[in-house]
């Protein structure tokens, strides 16, 4: 890209009936064709016309029933060889096209106000923000995952380059980094609403906000910079090809060029929202404003439109009106104001303003640094002082002032805005000023008499908080271990020598495998034979030593305080209970068994845990399941689980809550009530990936599979996307190598035979994440395992 050039209109296009809300580069032959929405309901695609430098409609696309406020281009497929068109609007819907249907291929319902941003990603991903509050990831015609965590409107989405990794901005003036569904990280810094997201790399990326700042940032949450240029909202924000260059439209009529950071062109519109902006594959530049109409700006001599057009552009933009509301323009008293002949001086700078008093009227006027002369950008009016907003503020560096005065130390040079608040002492100010701008301080009695003078001594009671937005006239917004265990000792309480689930079946290397009861996989041929996956019936926790848990139980009853001590009857109930679910005799269970159970399993929690193996047990049972999955015991089962497998509570509770819901799938009411209950018990199991547990690791693991292997025999590509986000959430803390494998097993049974679930796992990142278990040599079946992963997506 030239560093030099500057960038003129090439054409203007009428067409829409109301505000152009958003426009996107559609890489048609030659790569200049481009999609436009509106307020006015319709979706538009332009190509260039081939007798001219202009555009034509080539489709005009209907869907909404209200104003349409987002577009994105998603890229080609197998199925959409040339791409697809999502727009996203006000009736809540987005609606998707083929480049030349006029009417919506599918609808995606789902979000419950305006969709008001959209990103596509690989694999046919697409990335919705909603003033409800969520951004929502979706697959083809299917909402895969909510993300929550915002306070106001997602104004701004955008999917990284790196696999998995999304961004969303907010009213509520945070930016959130989201992996597989989660929240990474949250970027604290804009003071108001951030408007637009634009990525680097795969490590930089930027925003611009309501705060009339743009930031950049890293991912790994520091700010790198800070750049400043616009008076009012900044908008959108679009980088040019393979640059890191970039462009911003803004509510201060203009759109904005940035060149190694600095300012270095301003166009300003003849109208007052410049809404949004793109740029096509030969670096023209797409803007769409308040006015309905869309203007390409071009670098090239070749397609820039004729004299005569620029002419009538230059034309109707000095026959603009500017409120000094909305800007930096009329701050100061038009008495005040030099005329015409101010204008013989050249600028200091690209894009500087001037006003000057032509026959008791504010005109303004721009310098435009390449063309060597002043451009006349409209008539100030209501222009009486120092420019202030309705909301008796002005906007200035992202900051509001009482007052922003504009400052000429002397005739030949350039002009500084100061900044004041009528609360600030004059001449603190005016030091600062002239410290800042590296101005003589004896200056400092004529600037602090001059903010003196032109404040008229007025204090400001109360303020409002900020500025009415433009697009919805409402105000601002407001927006368990691994280490060893002797033979003797309880890991958990250092006493006797109970265990809870020290023989449930956990293989080691050399042990034999639970799906198939044989050794560890092995195969010396070239193609592994794929008994992995799906796995069609669950994993349960199964072995134990009825005659330990009973003496731990017998042992801690004879400590427990008074009320929760156990009488005999109780303890031989318990006993004979384990022994049916133990030797899963044919003799039923009885109620009193289970109340009893129920009521052991109350004791305080650092006593509780061979009741809690008990119930882990005694839940395989059919009576028991179905006592305790049912609809009416429920939810009182799954609230007491979830409070003793809290992540604050004790491990051997957590590791025995989360082995209970494994084995709550081995009998059908249970595996049924458990996918009915599947967003919490993930929601609240993933809470304790952070503990460094390989047991708990393991059943955590487990979980996730049960579910896969529920998933697999059902189209539920929701249901499948929330495991497929579980299983790279822990993927990326597990260090057993067995927890691991059953990951990976639980990955191969969602994605087998559903190409759905192979793009949406594709899209997550989990194929670059099992990458790493492909230099696992022992035990040989994580590695072959990972192989037919790998093959399979």
């Amino acid at each position: 890209m030239a560093e030099t050039g500057c960038y003129r209109l090439r054409c203007s296009l009428p067409g829409h009936e109301l505000d152009v809300r958003g426009v996107v580069q559609c890489p048609l032959s030659p790569g200049e064709g481009f999609v436009s929405v509106s307020r006015d309901r319709s979706a538009r695609l332009w190509v260039p016309h081939s007798s001219s430098t202009g555009f034509i409609e080539l489709n005009r696309m209907k869907g909404h029933s209200n104003f349409v406020s987002c577009v994105c281009y998603i890229p080609p497929s197998d199925t959409y060889p040339r791409g697809l068109i999502a727009t996203g609007g006000n009736d809540h819907n987005i609606c998707v096209f083929s480049l030349d249907s006029q009417n919506p291929l599918y609808v995606l319902k789902g979000h419950k106000n305006t969709v008001c941003s959209l990103s596509s990603g690989n694999f046919g991903t697409l990335l919705s923000g909603s003033w409800d509050t969520t951004g929502k990831v979706w697959l083809n015609d299917k909402c895969m995952m909510t993300l929550q965590g915002h306070t106001a409107a997602v104004w701004a989405v955008k999917i990284l380059p790196e696999q998995g990794l999304m961004l969303t901005g907010s009213a509520d003036k945070s930016i959130k980094l989201w992996k597989a569904g989660r929240c990474e990280r949250t970027f604290l810094g804009h003071e108001d609403c951030v408007r637009g997201l634009a990525t680097l790399n795969e490590a930089e990326f930027l925003s611009c906000a309501n705060d009339a700042s743009i930031r950049r940032w890293l991912i790994t949450g520091e700010c790198l910079q800070i750049y400043y240029g616009h008076t009012n909202y900044i908008y959108s924000i679009c980088l040019f090809p393979n640059s890191q260059d970039f462009v911003t439209t803004g509510e201060d009529r203009s759109m904005r060029i940035w060149r190694k950071g600095e300012c270095a062109q301003t166009i300003r519109l003849p109208a007052q929202s410049v809404w949004c902006c793109c740029i096509l594959e030969n670096e023209d530049i797409v803007v769409g404003s308040s006015d309905g109409i869309i203007r390409v700006f071009t670098e090239s001599q070749e397609r820039m439109a004729s004299a005569e057009e620029l002419q009538a552009f230059e034309d109707e933009l000095s026959q603009s009106v500017i409120d000094p509301k909305t800007g930096d323009l009329g701050d100061i008293k038009i008495e005040d104001l030099p005329g015409k002949e101010h204008l013989s001086e050249p600028g200091t700078k690209e894009g500087q303003t001037r006003l000057v008093n032509v026959d008791g009227k504010v005109e303004a006027y721009q310098w435009s640094a390449s063309e060597g002369r002043w451009i006349k950008i409209g008539d100030v009016v209501g222009s009486s002082g120092a420019t202030q907003q309705t909301s008796g503020r002005v906007l200035f560096e992202g900051k509001e002032y009482d007052y922003v005065f504009t400052i000429d130390v002397n005739e030949s040079g350039p002009s500084y805005k100061l900044p004041y608040n009528v609360t600030e002492d004059p001449w603190h100010v005016a030091h600062n000023f002239l410290q800042k701008n590296d101005l003589n301080p004896m200056f400092l009695d004529q600037v602090a008499k001059f903010i003196i003078d032109n404040t008229g001594g007025q204090t400001i009671t109360s303020t409002n908080s900020g500025f009415a937005d433009p697009f919805t006239g409402g105000g601002r917004y407001i927006p368990g271990s691994s280490s060893a265990v002797s033979s003797g000792a309880d890991p958990f309480t250092g006493g006797s020598r109970y265990m809870p689930g020290s023989s449930s079946g956990i293989p080691t290397a050399g042990a034999g495998d639970p799906f198939t009861g044989r050794n560890a996989y092995r195969s010396a041929a070239a193609q592994i034979p794929n008994t992995f996956f799906p796995k069609k019936e669950p994993l349960t926790f199964d072995q134990a030593n009825p005659a330990q848990i009973l003496g731990k139980i017998k042992e801690l009853n004879e400590s427990a305080p008074e009320e929760y001590k156990l009488p005999e009857e109780d303890l031989i109930r318990l006993d004979k209970l384990l022994s049916l679910v133990v030797n899963i005799s044919r003799e039923t269970v009885t109620a009193q068994q289970v109340d009893t159970l129920w009521r052991a399993v109350k004791w305080p929690e650092d006593i509780v845990f061979p009741a809690l193996d008990i119930l882990r047990l005694a839940i395989k049972n059919p009576t028991v399941n179905e006592m305790f999955c049912s609809e009416r015991e429920g939810s009182a089962f799954t609230n007491y689980l979830f409070q003793v497998m809290r992540p604050s509570g004790k491990q051997a509770n957590q590791l025995l809550a989360v082995r209970t819901f494994c084995n709550c799938f081995s009998v059908d009411v249970g595996a049924k009530f458990m996918i009915s209950q599947r967003d919490t018990v993930l929601t609240k199991s993933i809470e304790l990936k952070s503990i460094s547990n390989k047991n708990v690791h393991i059943a955590l693991a487990t979980l996730i599979l049960n579910y896969a292997t529920c998933l697999h025999r059902v189209s539920d590509l929701e249901g499948k996307a929330q495991c497929l986000s579980a299983i790279s959430t822990v993927l990326e803390v597990v260090q057993d190598l067995e927890a691991a494998f059953r990951l990976l097993v639980a990955l191969g049974t969602l994605i087998t035979d559903d190409s759905n679930a192979v793009q949406l796992a594709k899209s997550l990142g989990v194929d670059s994440q099992i990458k790493k278990y492909m230099s696992v040599t022992e035990p040989a079946k994580v590695n072959e395992c990972c192989r037919l992963l790998l093959n399979t997506l």
